[in-house]
């Protein structure tokens, strides 16, 4: 169920098939604004049950599903949570008027929508190559945090799984956004993000330059608190070579080239995840 899961949602989240409405951030947000307030948020309780509510009613449906009509509707949960999970259009259109923006020569615009590609950080670059270098970055770490982490919670965790994961990244994002207080959150989401992390990295290891990309990852991935982001985009840019020049825009020549290395890392992880559900590792 998880190889066939992942294939649909990739599909639908490349053909964009699921309306805006029905994609994860959008449903958090009804969710947020219905459920929970500025108060209840204050609280270690009141984030335990915000984080938890909807893994937990993912997986008592996914429970109740199972046997029935030869398991059909316990694949189509799988895939409708697996859809919803997999599609940020959002994401995909601001990195669409990036490279717009680069190819008619609009610098102002690439740092705008660069800066809206991850609001966790302030873009802070010296040149349209740095710039280039950074959103490259960028890319590798949305790859991982929004495909790579979810898949690889739904491989092993099952939809709950993916679904927690991606409450937990929805909440910390809010927090940053919001500018607010919220208790356990950040800690949750870094002992989430640390296993799968140097997992995913490590597949930037195996699909670009072995040597650097390694040497890279045994600095980073083999500290105990090393931050996810430091380790997936440090490896990911050690794993790729980076054009110096190119018929391309200068903002976006290594963008393009760590695109393409979270590309054939992606793929990497579908080929693992086959041959995993061959030999009956996966289901």
């Amino acid at each position: 169920m998880a190889l066939f899961s992942l294939l649909v949602a990739i599909l639908a989240e490349r053909l964009k098939l699921l309306p805006r409405s029905l994609q994860f951030d959008c449903l958090m947000d009804r969710y947020h604004k219905q459920f929970w307030d500025a108060d209840s948020l204050a609280s270690e309780f009141g984030v335990v049950m915000a984080l938890l509510l909807p893994a937990l009613v993912v997986f008592v449906v996914s429970q109740l599903l199972q046997g029935m009509l030869f398991d059909l509707l316990s694949l189509a949960f799988w895939v409708l949570v697996s859809m919803i999970c997999f599609s940020h259009q959002h994401l995909r259109e601001v990195f669409k008027q990036y490279v717009q923006a680069a190819c008619r020569g609009d610098v102002q615009a690439c740092y705008r929508y660069a800066g809206q590609l991850d609001c966790s950080e302030c873009i802070d670059v010296v040149d349209e190559q740095d710039l280039g270098q950074k959103v490259g970055q960028t890319v590798a770490w949305i790859n991982y945090r929004y495909y790579g982490a979810v898949a690889l919670f739904l491989i092993f965790f099952g939809p709950a799984g993916a679904v927690l994961y991606c409450t937990v990244r929805f909440f910390s994002d809010f927090k940053v956004k919001q500018c607010i207080d919220m208790p356990l959150v950040n800690d949750l989401l870094a002992l989430l993000d640390w296993l799968p992390s140097r997992v995913f990295s490590f597949g930037y290891v195996l699909s670009g330059q072995f040597n650097s990309g390694l040497r890279m990852w045994t600095a980073y991935g083999l500290r105990l608190k090393c931050d996810a982001k430091t380790i997936v985009t440090q490896t990911a840019v050690a794993a790729e070579s980076l054009p110096e020049a190119g018929n391309a825009p200068i903002s976006v020549q290594s963008t393009l080239a760590l695109l393409a290395l979270s590309k054939r890392n992606f793929i990497l992880l579908l080929t693992l995840v086959s041959v995993l559900t061959i030999f009956g590792f996966v289901s």
